[in-house]
């Protein structure tokens, strides 16, 4: 689970613990936001992962173990004033077994919630990020009621980076929690908070996150649909997406490279010839010879790894390993997070 502990006032320190495949700190927002940080530790058990943090952060003090494997003396020698999370997804996704606080890969993120209120000093900023389903998890609830406890108040969002400018699709939670009263609005009532375009036909490109409620599930009808559901006209929209021309790119995941539906958009390079022509004339071919012939027309491609990275708003300094797959670098990209909606976020909650 990679999580961040952000150190107290005017330096800041961060500390970076992973027990997943991130592929470098996504929190590399925080000069983005504006925040001048120092990362303290980063943990990480992916021998992968840790070498291309390794690369990238050379001077970052590197641990190989378990987030639940670290006492909670060693957290209290950590002063830190901000808890940047982002627990594995998989117990939660619309797509998996859903298993929830059963999946053994929740323990890292329910061991955090057993140590927040025993630490000698409560951090004064928590954020959380994870895919679409985990706000109506088991997770989350035990998340809200621990927050509230320790004194929290706290904002939940859904949000793409379609809401800050960038042409991709990647819908995901956020939980901001703020230890001071003066938080921009207390979910009292469980509801969550959409903050996304993709599913608009408005314009992209705005440069403000732009947040209206979310309807509760009984209440959602095709007409007022605000983030993507599992519904027919959805999935029918997936099976149409790969014959659309589109400006847009959709979410990329791990699988990217390896397989070629519901991983991530691929790019056309050949403009002359249409799209939608060959995808009718595709319909018509019996033989996979043939149909392989109309689609070299289109000479469709995959982004690269750098695309897909300045996609997901890594700066231009980051880089992989020589000695780094092609394929072991898609899977940490569809791991991490689009850095500058996290550094969007950041500044809303620390401001």
């Amino acid at each position: 689970m990679p999580l961040v502990l952000i150190g107290p006032h005017v330096r800041w320190s961060l500390s970076h613990l992973a027990c997943g495949e991130s592929c470098v700190n996504p929190w590399t927002a925080t000069p983005e936001a504006g925040i001048s940080a120092q990362v303290v530790a980063a943990i990480d058990i992916n021998t992968t992962a840790n070498q291309i943090y390794k690369h990238n952060f050379p001077d970052t003090p590197l641990w190989n173990k378990t987030i639940e494997g670290i006492p909670l003396d060693d957290f209290n020698k950590l002063c830190f004033d901000v808890i940047l999370m982002s627990p594995p997804c998989q117990p939660f996704t619309r797509l998996g077994l859903y298993r929830d606080v059963t999946d053994p890969r929740t323990k890292s993120f329910l061991y955090i919630l057993q140590l927040l209120p025993r630490l000698h000093q409560l951090p004064r900023f928590i954020l959380l990020e994870n895919v679409k389903g985990f706000e109506n998890s088991s997770a989350r609830q035990h998340l809200v009621e621990m927050l509230s406890k320790c004194g929290y108040t706290y904002k939940e969002v859904m949000v793409s980076p379609t809401s800050v400018g960038i042409p991709n699709s990647r819908l995901r939670y956020f939980l901001m929690a703020k230890l001071s009263p003066c938080m921009v609005r207390h979910n009292s009532d469980s509801s969550v908070l959409i903050a996304d375009k993709e599913s608009s036909e408005e314009a992209e490109g705005s440069d403000a996150l732009s947040v209206v409620p979310c309807l509760p599930k009984e209440k959602h009808s095709e007409a007022n649909v605000l983030y993507k559901l599992e519904t027919t006209n959805e999935a029918l929209r997936k099976m149409n997406q790969n014959i659309d021309l589109s400006v847009r790119s959709v979410c990329f995941t791990k699988g990217y490279g390896r397989y070629v539906e519901g991983t991530g958009s691929v790019l056309q390079s050949c403009m002359e010839t249409k799209m939608e022509s060959v995808f009718q004339h595709l319909n018509q071919c019996s033989e996979k010879e043939e149909k392989l012939q109309l689609l070299q027309k289109l000479k469709l491609r995959y982004f690269t790894p750098r695309e897909v990275a300045n996609m997901m708003g890594f700066p231009k300094t980051f880089s992989f390993p020589a000695h780094i797959s092609t394929q072991q670098r898609y899977k940490v990209l569809g791991n991490s997070l689009n850095v500058v909606l996290v550094a969007s976020l950041l500044r809303e909650l620390i401001s």
